[in-house]
């Protein structure tokens, strides 16, 4: 419910009032966080903290293509060891590896590379022989 200002009080003390009313009713001991400190305060004021949080909670890395890269390529192993056909440990492979190839060709910005593209058939080899033991 909206209480209208009275006339005659001012806004700064009717806005206190309002603001002692909810904490006496309790209204603020639910929200989430109270009582916690707010995180980050202790680091200096940053223009863009709202879209690194964003970034963050999203999942999303602003890397340099290089970089971005080198970081795909040192996931393949989970993603090989978590694929459940041939067919999707070679489709995993062949992408990363289009990718390497295209960046030796014509090397992304960042850093130095130094990726090999991944020995397909090998991969698949050890892949069937830990999934089937001799």
């Amino acid at each position: 419910m909206t209480e209208r200002k009275p006339p005659g009080v001012s806004f700064e003390s009717w806005v206190d009032r309002q603001i002692h009313e909810a904490e006496q009713r309790g209204d603020f001991s639910a929200l989430p966080g109270f009582g916690k400190p707010i995180a980050g305060l202790e680091r200096p004021y940053d223009d863009a903290w709202w879209i690194k949080q964003k970034m963050q909670r999203e999942g999303v890395s602003m890397l340099p293509p290089a970089l971005a890269l080198r970081k795909e390529a040192e996931d393949v192993p989970a993603a090989v060891a978590a694929a459940r056909t041939e067919s999707e440990v070679r489709r995993i492979l062949t992408e990363v590896n289009e990718k390497i190839e295209r960046a030796i060709r014509r090397p992304p910005e960042g850093p130095p590379l130094r990726l090999t593209p991944f020995d397909v058939d090998g991969t698949v080899r050890r892949w069937r022989e830990e999934r089937h033991p001799a």
